[in-house]
């Protein structure tokens, strides 16, 4: 069409479609590298985000600061430099002495130390383990796991971090003057140095660490595996959340979730107010006065309010919320810009000639109305797609949303309720916003483009 060729004479339409290329690359990507199956799986929590941290930054982070950020590793009995040595002590039991070694040379400290253990066991054979902590400088830490949680064919994991009596101990060493003090472990057994002013002033000793595991056990019990985690402060292309989620499962999957919603209820919403706008035009009387009224009427409902009332009463689902969004906006405010293009359009000559002819009403409105009219659509449609898109993340943002779903609503969701500005998480904020106010400015420019080539009153300015 001509007016399509027209658009490639504005930047604004050629850096919109520009903008609206990529978001439907991202889409293609998404639906192609995380099926919506996996990535509803992954999104529930369910996914292997224990092997991520919590709250980490994107790797991008990395970019703009002096500092080499930590990222995470995990150190199993497979890898290289491990080494296991069992030793047998008589009465039936042995003694496996399991060295997990790395070495640590970032400028910032963990965020998290975690020890997994597979134990297999039958009751009465709980073994005994021993764990320390070697430091490059020689300085050596015992450890105190919970030897309670260990039972039949169990998976207890060592919380390292959340050592209450670890805590202590650091603590009494790094501020020896202050009453009950308290030194996250997984910053106190990487520090260079304890007796510092402050917690910021810690800084990570660079070198080779390592975890010592000194297990007593009758011969029955074996050991499976062991990972050693240690969490960095940066993981990703786009950071993790509270529950170690990669936002980046949410921001990919929410291009194709936020552009169909957008654009199903654009069609839906505008082609319905177009084509009864052309019906209520045409027929007049008792049928326009009613569809003006419902307009009337529609203007001054307040949509969102009324979403949020049925949100509460049903279960939230994203395409019940769609065909609630598009049956509350079939008579919007652009029915009566339809109705007054069509009057002056029911004034044609060729409508009289049609009329002459004997043509009827709906095949007038059909054949000869609107399919001349659909250019004028098209600007209108354009332009009101970001609405929608804004509407399902406004939705998710107040816990309305679908909540199977990944999408950048729920993100800022997520991040509203964990206070993630107050904390300093940038990142979870930043990256939702950026995409919606990008996607929003993408159908804008090449809305208003579309309306200056098919609106006569605009092609001069």
């Amino acid at each position: 069409m001509k007016w399509l060729r027209e658009l490639r004479r504005y930047p604004s339409a050629i850096v919109g479609m520009v903008i609206l290329v990529i978001f439907v690359l991202f889409a293609i990507y998404a639906m192609i590298a995380i099926p919506i199956d996996q990535a509803v799986y992954l999104w529930r929590g369910s996914g292997p985000w224990l092997e991520s941290p919590m709250r980490a930054a994107p790797l991008y982070y990395d970019w703009f600061t002096r500092d080499k950020l930590p990222r995470t590793f995990i150190i199993t009995l497979e890898d290289e430099g491990v080494t296991v040595t069992e030793e047998m002590l008589g009465g039936g039991m042995k003694q496996l002495t399991i060295v997990l070694p790395f070495d640590y040379d970032y400028d910032g400290l963990p965020s998290e130390l975690q020890l997994y253990q597979d134990w297999q066991f039958e009751t009465g054979q709980r073994p005994s383990v021993y764990l320390t902590w070697k430091k490059p400088d020689g300085q050596i830490i015992p450890l105190h796991p919970a030897q309670e949680r260990l039972h039949r064919d169990s998976f207890p994991t060592y919380y390292i971090s959340q050592d209450k009596a670890l805590e202590r101990v650091l603590g009494a060493v790094a501020f020896p003057d202050v009453r009950d003090p308290i030194l996250p472990p997984h910053m106190g057994l990487l520090a260079r140095d304890l007796e510092v002013p402050s917690l910021a002033d810690i800084k990570p000793l660079h070198g080779r660490y390592e975890m010592v595991m000194q297990c007593v056990m009758e011969q029955g019990v074996e050991l499976r595996e062991v990972r050693l985690r240690v969490y960095g402060q940066i993981h990703g292309w786009a950071g993790t959340d509270h529950q170690r989620r990669e936002l980046i499962v949410a921001l990919l999957w929410g291009a194709p979730i936020g552009l169909a919603f957008g654009l199903l209820a654009a069609v839906g919403a505008q082609l319905s107010t177009f084509v009864l706008g052309g019906i209520g035009t045409w027929m007049g009387g008792k049928v326009d006065a009613v569809f003006r009224r419902l307009t009337e009427l529609t203007m001054i409902l307040p949509n969102l309010a009324i979403l949020i009332m049925i949100a509460h009463f049903y279960e939230p689902s994203i395409w019940r919320i769609l065909g609630i969004v598009i049956l509350l906006n079939i008579f919007s405010a652009s029915y009566m810009v339809y109705r007054s293009i069509i009057l002056q359009t029911k004034e044609s000559p060729y409508i009289e000639a049609a009329q002459a002819y004997g043509a009827g009403g709906f095949r007038i409105i059909f054949r000869y109305i609107l399919p001349r009219l659909a250019p004028m659509l098209l600007p209108q449609f354009v332009i009101v797609v970001p609405a929608f898109v804004f509407l399902e993340a406004s939705l998710a943002l107040l816990g309305l949303g679908d909540p199977m779903l990944p999408t950048w609503g729920k993100v800022l969701q997520d991040s509203q309720n964990q206070g993630a500005l107050l904390t300093g998480h940038y990142y979870w904020v930043f990256q939702p916003g950026l995409m919606l106010m990008f996607i929003g400015f993408g159908f804008a420019m090449v809305g208003y483009s579309l309306d200056r080539i098919v609106n006569p009153k605009l092609r001069s300015l």
